[in-house]
């Protein structure tokens, strides 16, 4: 379905309305009152159903996605190597809540928003939360791990990951998943402030189930 945006609907309406006046010309002035209270009825009755549809549907003005619950899908297994050429795979972490941040060296939000993941992952380190990078898309001659350790990030970064971004659909940087310990994706978002309560909302998630 289609959704129609309030700037479309006021078009609509503009068009409508114009139609209706060059109508009136050629059938007298005596029937602009009578269109016009049925072009406006029309209007307030498509206005109400649009509305209806979009709170019941829930949706919400975020830079973020999320399933409803119960509908996570499985998260796609994946096998990675660092910097150092040792190998992480998803499967065998399989039982921990992991979160994974895709990124770029020359990406600035990026930036912005590692301490924020860094802060969260130190403030769990006694849990069995597992907090791991994926640079991808990078420039020729990147060092991500040197790049990450020069920022003061402690979390371990994987390289060469353009087929693990595609595989999660993954457009653009920053992004950041979340798996629950039964290998859902519950959650994945673009934000890049690193203060938002949404990103300890979700870890406090992933630890509670």
């Amino acid at each position: 379905m289609k959704w129609i945006k309030d700037s479309e609907l006021s078009q609509t309406s503009a068009s409508a309305l114009k139609c209706s006046v060059n109508s009136s010309t050629h059938h007298g002035f005596s029937n602009v009152n009578s269109l016009h209270r049925e072009l406006l009825r029309v209007i307030m009755i498509f206005s109400v159903f649009t509305l209806v549809i979009l709170f019941s549907a829930g949706v919400i003005a975020d830079d973020s996605q999320s399933t409803p619950e119960h509908q996570f899908p499985q998260a796609k297994s994946f096998v990675l190597n660092d910097a150092q050429g040792n190998e992480w795979s998803l499967a065998e972490h399989a039982g921990k809540p992991i979160v994974i941040h895709f990124w770029a060296t020359w990406c600035p939000y990026c930036k912005k928003l590692q301490p924020g993941l860094e802060r969260l992952r130190l403030a769990n380190l006694d849990s069995d939360l597992e907090m791991i990078a994926i640079s991808f898309n990078e420039d020729k001659g990147a060092k991500p791990a040197q790049v990450l350790k020069a920022r003061g990030i402690g979390m371990n970064t994987l390289v060469e990951g353009d087929s693990v971004a595609q595989l999660y659909g993954v457009t653009g940087t920053p992004t950041t998943v979340f798996i629950n310990r039964a290998g859902q994706l519950v959650w994945l978002t673009r934000i890049s402030d690193p203060d938002s309560p949404k990103l300890d909302q979700a870890i406090e998630f992933l630890l509670s189930e």
